[in-house]
């Protein structure tokens, strides 16, 4: 078989081999031009960056929390402290076996189920190499059970922290409020930097309405870690500046004497100083023992506190909405003197019941046989409910509200405590937008007496009453007096707050008046006589009320006995001492409690007491400030007893008024 041979064009061959040398020789310059380039973008244009990022790499920032601002009471009493805490830690890298280590645990210290849960929930939020929280405020024989164990404990360790404690606990509750930790629609609201060390916030009373002072500002450390983000060692430290210290115009010690009068009625009082306005006790009772709430609550315990029917919870000083009764008759009665509705010897017989003009209707006083010939200060006195009808009808609702939010009611006070409700005062104006209705005859005739619409809350039934007492001046209330800085140690102190002053048209008028609630007191048949001792060194003004909640029927009785306790009247007091010089204004609500001169208004003498027995004579009767009203004269017998009535309108169901404040 023949071969057959391929001739070779070696020239064309060395061509192709030349062209292909070529261009695998630009490729491989063009290749390490491009390398050159980005060599020097790395090495030179972006080197300030990338030597920025590798520290980073080695080098991180954690936050340091601030340690938070104490509160103090007028007394410097410290009411919020940070006390040295044991907290029981695991790491879950250095543990093998996760649960036997929880049940090594559980068989030395008592660990619930609610703890258990939250560790779980923990574990799987945070790095193996941390340390995750399985029980918090060890007690000192469980810290000394665990530390004799921790050979044996892989992965536990115990951690000293600070935590927040309300040494009187219940007494405070609700003024001061708790801290709680930060859940996550707060995460929301606070300023991310600045609270990225810390897991508490105020959650109520004066720890929240503070906050921003109390906290203080977050230092920060820079730490060198390893790969897995382990710390080695600090590099930088940056102290955090700590919160705001809080002297409060609170009196712990009165604040005690409030709570222990109370015992176990539920109610609230305010007292506060009617010269400026500074609040110096604020109780609601029940209260509540707000150190449970600072690291967390378990369901179970706080859905006993939430679903109580006696709502130890709720702050009745500021949110507790209640008819006034008949504490708002020395208002009505200034109103219709300053107005020119009524003259100083204005008089009307009272035959037991009210009727309007063309109405069958009768809106009955507490006195079935009715006070007879009653003027302004047996009205005051023996609370004559048929003179405060007549009265409201001469005034009308509109100028009823338009007086009455001079004193603060239907308005809230500004207190420095978040949540204040605003009470009522109704007009015709409030039930046409409200209701969607018009306003009837028999609803003004109600309101004179202090029930129906019209509400208000403890704290504003003080101020209005110091308000009464010193000549007109309505301050704001102020819980804070000063506040401290730990960064440069100076002190600044809150200044008083005068919101208005009611303009007099006769001084004469206040002093008719303040007089009448004088006798309420220290006249033989006054509503309040029972606090008028022997040894009593001054004299105080007030007011008794009984409001109603169980609406009577026209032609039924009030039957005290028959009803449940939650459906009788509530007992209502309001007073100022001394008379001749103010230095104490109180107001008190005692839920339930009956007839307001048996029951509100010995509390109220007993903090009355208390608070002024640290005054010398001399400074009990000092004089006078400017337009201040005048000394009550001297006394002048009146006949009867106080009460208040709850009537319907004319439209509406018609209750019977109940209410004897002198009785029990």
């Amino acid at each position: 078989m023949a071969v057959k041979h391929r001739l070779q064009n070696h020239f064309t061959e060395l061509r192709v081999f030349h062209n292909r040398s070529l261009i695998a020789l630009f490729m491989t310059l063009l290749l390490f031009g491009i390398l050159i380039v980005r060599l020097f973008y790395l090495q030179i244009v972006s080197h300030e960056h990338f030597t920025t990022l590798s520290q980073n790499n080695r080098v991180s920032v954690q936050a340091i929390p601030p340690t938070r601002g104490l509160i103090y009471d007028s007394n410097g009493i410290i009411l919020a402290e940070n006390l040295p805490s044991y907290t029981l830690e695991i790491i879950p890298e250095q543990t093998e076996d996760m649960e036997k280590t929880l049940r090594d645990i559980s068989q030395l210290i008592n660990i619930r189920e609610i703890d258990r849960q939250k560790f779980a929930k923990e574990v799987k939020r945070k790095r193996r190499f941390e340390g995750v929280p399985l029980r918090f405020r060890l007690s000192d024989k469980e810290v000394a059970i665990i530390s004799v164990n921790l050979h044996r404990l892989h992965g536990v360790k115990i951690k000293a922290q600070l935590t927040r404690h309300y040494p009187f606990s219940n007494e405070t509750a609700h003024v001061v409020g708790y801290v709680g930790r930060i859940n996550e629609k707060e995460l929301k609201i606070l300023d991310a930097t600045n609270y990225s060390g810390s897991n508490h916030t105020g959650k109520l009373g004066i720890e929240k309405s503070y906050e921003a002072l109390l906290h203080g500002q977050v230092g920060y450390q820079e730490v060198e870690t390893n790969v897995r983000g382990r710390v080695l060692r600090v590099l930088a430290r940056h102290n955090p500046t700590p919160g705001d210290d809080l002297y409060l115009n609170l009196d712990i010690n009165l604040q005690k004497v409030v709570t222990q009068a109370f015992e176990d009625k539920r109610g609230a009082m305010v007292a506060v100083d009617p010269s400026n306005g500074k609040v110096l006790a604020m109780v609601s009772m029940p209260s509540y023992y707000p150190n449970l709430f600072v690291n967390g609550i378990d369901s179970k315990t706080y859905n006993e506190l939430n679903t109580s029917w006696e709502r130890p919870l709720y702050n009745r000083t500021i949110l507790g909405s209640y008819p006034p009764g008949s504490t708002v008759k020395p208002f009505y009665a200034l109103g219709g003197l300053e107005l020119n509705i009524i003259k100083d010897d204005h008089q009307i017989f009272c035959p037991g019941f009210y009727r309007l003009k063309g109405k069958a209707h009768k809106y009955r006083d507490w006195k079935k046989w009715g006070h007879g010939k009653t003027d302004l200060t047996k009205s005051i006195v023996q609370s004559c409910d048929v003179f405060y009808y007549d009265l409201a009808v001469q005034m009308g609702i509109d100028k009823m509200h338009e007086f009455m939010n001079l004193f603060g009611f239907g308005k809230r006070s500004g207190i420095d405590v978040l949540g204040e409700r605003s009470g009522l005062m109704p007009s015709r104006e409030w039930k046409r937008k409200a209701r969607g209705q018009v306003w009837f005859p028999g609803e003004t005739v109600i309101a004179g007496i202090g029930q129906g619409y019209m509400l208000v809350t403890p704290l504003q039934l003080a101020l209005a009453t110091a308000t009464l007492a010193n000549g007109g001046k309505h301050y704001q209330p102020q819980l804070l007096h000063s506040i401290k800085s730990k960064a440069d140690a100076v002190s600044r102190s809150v200044s008083k707050q005068l919101l208005h002053e009611l303009s007099i048209n006769s001084k004469h008028h206040w002093d008719h008046v303040y007089k009448a609630m004088t006798d309420v007191i220290h006249s033989a048949r006054g509503t309040a006589r029972r606090l008028d001792k022997p040894d009593l060194r001054y004299k105080i003004a007030g007011k008794t009320g009984t409001a109603q909640v169980f609406t009577v029927a026209q032609d039924e009785e009030y039957d005290d006995d028959e009803l449940d306790e939650r459906l009788k009247d509530h007992a209502l007091f309001m007073a100022v001492a001394p008379a001749d010089s103010p230095k104490i204004a109180v107001g008190i609500v005692i839920e339930n409690g009956g007839h307001g001169g048996a029951v509100a208004a010995p509390i109220a003498g007993q903090v009355i007491e208390y608070y002024l027995g640290r005054f010398s004579d001399e400074a009990l009767h000092a004089p006078l400030p400017v337009n201040q009203p005048s000394p009550p004269a001297a006394e002048q017998p009146a006949a009867g007893q106080a009460a208040e009535a709850q009537q319907a309108a004319d439209a509406g169901t018609k209750p019977q008024t109940q209410e004897q404040d002198n009785h029990g």
